[in-house]
């Protein structure tokens, strides 16, 4: 999954850490031949890439960031109670991540990454749902499960800097993006777009 550089940390060897959108980080070392990113030697090259994607393999496997908080968390739905959207593919807001919590029975879990995460969730477990990845749940006879909503702590873009240079970028302070309700009906979050078409619930 392409994920966006949002800003820059050195760790403690002095090489440099991309932040990505997703909440995890990624080194962005030069060591030629091999690695080859002489731009992020230079302040202006770091501002430059700003933006830029990177593949993020632990998004790939569906691994929540550490720096996350719970926002909300849904109730606790069975296969008749839970919303019909959830049935269908959705997906949440960036910087958003979900985490399915099974409390009975067995659910499938089907993300439309690549390769495609398709898995059989038994009681007591829990899942991971990254940001702006179409997923879909699937109730294997009788279950009891609920959602929780987790915000990133970065803020959508931070300082990045060194010893000898200012702040590019103003951050700090609150994410901006929280986690939102699912719509009961459509099961779409409600970030701010449209309800999936059809909704009854929609404007």
């Amino acid at each position: 999954m392409d994920r966006a550089i949002c800003a820059y940390d050195l760790d403690d060897q002095g090489d440099w850490v991309a932040e990505l959108s997703c909440g995890h980080a990624q080194h962005v070392r030069h060591r030629p031949p091999f690695q080859l990113r002489e731009w992020v030697l230079e302040p202006e090259g770091r501002r430059e890439h700003l933006g830029t994607s990177l593949d993020c393999p632990r998004c790939d496997d569906a691994e929540m960031p550490n720096d996350v908080r719970l926002v909300r968390s849904s109730p606790q739905w069975d296969e008749h109670t839970m919303p019909a959207g959830l049935r269908r593919s959705h997906r949440l807001a960036t910087r958003t991540w979900g985490q399915v919590v099974v409390r009975r029975g067995r659910l499938r879990f089907l993300a439309h990454s690549v390769p495609a995460l398709d898995l059989v969730l038994g009681p007591g477990a829990t899942q991971a749902i990254p940001p702006d990845v179409l997923h879909e749940i699937e109730p294997l006879g009788q279950v009891s499960f609920s959602i929780d909503f987790f915000s990133l702590c970065r803020p959508e873009t931070a300082a990045h800097t060194t010893a000898d240079e200012e702040p590019q970028l103003e951050g700090g302070g609150e994410s901006a993006c929280f986690a939102h309700l699912l719509c009961a009906e459509c099961g779409v979050v409600l970030d701010g777009g449209a309800h999936a078409p059809g909704c009854r619930a929609g404007p």
